[in-house]
């Protein structure tokens, strides 16, 4: 009995960390899309993982609460949670052009200092999250219980005698990330687009000789990267709900550390960095400790390997 247990848990922790490992990764693959490209970290990320979180949320029918100029406020429509899902993420996208546009795109043709980039992208980040608290208020919000279907709360994957019971919502979320971490890949690796993308973060001078159009490219890169951080917005709040306007700045650290961890514009290492990172929280008893634990992870790992698990060492030429 106390082995059927031991196991149970085991295996609902695997599936967590796999589960939450996963969102972590679509997440940080926003970071590093952008940051192979422009060499910046992209502060704004995690407000536009906020606000996808908040579009689907509307877009499935949700009511807004007391607070806020939109108090009590729902657009009427009710759409399937996939459909809204897709919606919302091209909305992100949208948003994450606009701030490229806006915030980043002038600073670039004046060729100014790579830090007041991301000085801007800080400031983008608190306007944005702002924004949504003068707009819907900072009360929590959760998706219905049925969002997904009619489906059962839980798995079993053992026996009537022996049950091992799996959060059907764990499945769902490794599932649907699997499918999306692919789909980049192969997007990335397999696809004219993707190839030009890469040639520009390769060399955006070269690839503007060869004739691709690197600002088009730097769009493209922001839309997926807003697309791919309403996702997992999207995700984590049908799972744990909406924390208030400021629950993607918790992530947006995570990210940062996936990145670090797996290596700066590496997109393997963000995989792995968050698959890594999720698997060790997952298995941390006391939910206090679990952030403190995967930087302490990330900060021995770095000794060791400070360029990250799949990064390069940066040669200086003299």
């Amino acid at each position: 009995m106390i082995e059927c247990k031991t196991m149970t848990v085991f295996l609902q922790n695997l599936l967590g960390g796999l589960s939450i490992g996963s969102v972590y990764a679509i997440f940080a693959l926003g970071y590093t899309l952008v940051f192979s490209i422009l060499g910046m970290i992209n502060f704004a990320h995690g407000a536009v993982f906020t606000l996808g979180a908040y579009f689907t949320y509307a877009l499935v029918g949700g009511k807004f609460g007391f607070n806020g100029l939109l108090a009590n406020f729902s657009l009427g429509i009710q759409l399937p949670f996939w459909h809204a899902a897709i919606l919302a993420a091209i909305l992100a996208g949208g948003v994450a052009v606009a701030i490229e546009r806006l915030a980043y795109r002038p600073l670039r043709r004046k060729q100014s200092d790579p830090l007041l980039m991301v000085v801007s992208s800080l400031g983008v980040a608190l306007v944005v999250v702002n924004l949504i608290q003068y707009l819907v208020g900072a009360e929590n919000y959760t998706f219905p219980d049925d969002i997904y279907g009619r489906i059962p709360t839980a798995i079993n994957f053992g026996s009537e005698a022996n049950p091992i019971a799996i959060r059907t919502v764990q499945i769902i979320i490794f599932v649907i990330s699997g499918i999306i971490l692919a789909g980049l890949t192969y997007f990335i690796t397999g696809t004219k687009y993707g190839k030009a993308m890469r040639a520009v973060a390769e060399d955006p001078t070269t690839a503007s000789l060869l004739g691709i159009d690197t600002e088009r490219f730097i769009m493209l890169s922001f839309f997926v990267s807003g697309f791919l951080a309403s996702i997992a917005g999207t995700l984590v709040g049908s799972s744990f709900g909406i924390a208030g306007p400021y629950f993607g700045i918790g992530f947006g650290l995570k990210g940062l550390a996936v990145i670090v961890l797996g290596g700066l514009g590496s997109i393997p290492g963000s995989v792995i960095g968050g698959l890594l990172i999720g698997m060790v929280e997952s298995f941390v008893p006391d939910s206090g400790y679990k952030d403190a634990v995967a930087f302490a992870i990330l900060f021995i790992i770095l000794l060791v390997r400070p360029q990250g698990i799949l990064g390069q060492k940066l040669i200086q030429k003299v």
